[in-house]
């Protein structure tokens, strides 16, 4: 006989066991990270440690030299027009010509360099934005130079030209377009063109020339108004009225020329010579930006260049019922910049074997 025996009792709540987990289901396949995108060729790091700060922040080299001098004969015009207008104040008179050579130093004046940045370039602050773009880069630029930036001040232009400017005694001007549309590495090829242009002494002796030229030019466009003005007048006594009027200012020409050894003619010459060393003094940025390791990016800012001229080009030829206009000879010899080609086969060899900063 066989007896069932009762399960055994234990006392409290049954023993949990631990039971097979349910299958997790697989995870699905994880899509591939895409990778970083690659920086621009003309990328540059930025994040420098300790700079090195030359002694010698500025100097004046042969083009910005040369430029003072061809401005000597403007200069002696103006100051002849000066002259004659301290007439008209008796005995202040001296008074008026010494106040007018003492101008010049306004070049170097601060709040005179502003008030030029904002209504003659039509330059203006950058937004924060804008400044925390700008800084770092121009930091690098005046670091490779051993220049102080906090002695230049940062200026914007609204424009959708690829340009910068150096003017007066410390304005660094870019455009939007640069600003935006150029790795940090072309915009710092750029401004350390712009640089050239101060630490060469060019900007200011080019302003510091134009500054004492203004009252012969604006005294040139009053007698030539007035030219304008007596011919019309002359017309309406017909061919004699014109042949005496031609009579007289040949004379005075002749007596001015004569009486002054002929230097009044110097100054037909000037603007060709000062175009001459401006295209020069362009070259000696280039070779400045070159020499601080930028001339791949430079050259490829004058490739952009070069390319935004030949679609003006283009615009100009279509409107001319597709011929291209032909540049003259004056104009040729009167531009300020020089040529894509003289740029950059001034830059190769510096291309050719980079240099380090």
């Amino acid at each position: 006989q066989t007896t069932s025996s009762a399960p055994p009792q234990y006392p409290g709540p049954a023993p949990q066991y631990p039971t097979a987990a349910p299958p997790t289901p697989p995870a699905p396949p994880m899509s591939p990270v895409p990778p970083p995108p690659a920086e621009h060729p003309h990328h540059i790091d930025t994040d420098r440690g300790r700079v090195f700060v030359s002694a010698k922040q500025r100097q004046t080299d042969a083009t910005a030299v040369g430029n003072l001098l061809l401005h000597v004969p403007n200069f002696l015009c103006s100051l002849f027009v000066v002259a004659l207008v301290s007439l008209f104040f008796g005995g202040f008179g001296i008074v008026v010509i010494l106040a007018w050579l003492a101008s010049g130093a306004l070049v170097f004046h601060r709040p005179t360099e502003s008030a030029l940045a904002r209504h003659v370039l039509r330059l203006r602050y950058p937004t924060p934005q804008e400044r925390a773009k700008l800084e770092p880069v121009w930091r690098e630029v005046t670091a490779r130079a051993g220049i102080e930036g906090r002695n230049y001040e940062l200026w914007v232009e609204d424009s959708d030209a690829l340009n910068a400017v150096a003017a007066a005694g410390h304005i660094v001007g870019v455009t939007r377009f640069a600003m935006h549309g150029l790795p940090n590495g072309e915009l710092a090829a750029v401004m350390a063109h712009e640089l050239g242009h101060h630490v060469g002494g060019h900007a200011w002796s080019s302003l510091l020339g134009y500054w004492y030229a203004l009252p012969g030019r604006v005294a040139w466009r009053v007698l030539k108004a007035c030219s304008g003005f007596m011919f019309k007048v002359s017309r309406a006594f017909g061919c004699f009225g014109i042949g005496f009027l031609v009579l007289v200012v040949g004379s005075v020409g002749m007596a001015t020329i004569s009486s002054l050894y002929g230097l009044p003619l110097l100054i037909l010459a000037v603007p060709y010579a000062l175009a001459a060393v401006g295209r020069r003094s362009e070259l000696r940025a280039d070779e400045h930006a070159a020499a601080l390791g930028f001339a791949p990016m430079l050259a490829a800012v004058l490739d952009k260049m070069h390319q935004q001229e030949q679609w003006q080009q283009a615009q100009l030829a279509a409107r001319n019922g597709g011929r291209p206009v032909e540049e003259s000879t004056p104009a040729r010899l009167l531009a300020s910049h020089p040529d894509y080609y003289t740029r950059l086969h001034h830059l190769q060899p510096y291309l050719q074997s980079p240099r380090t900063p």
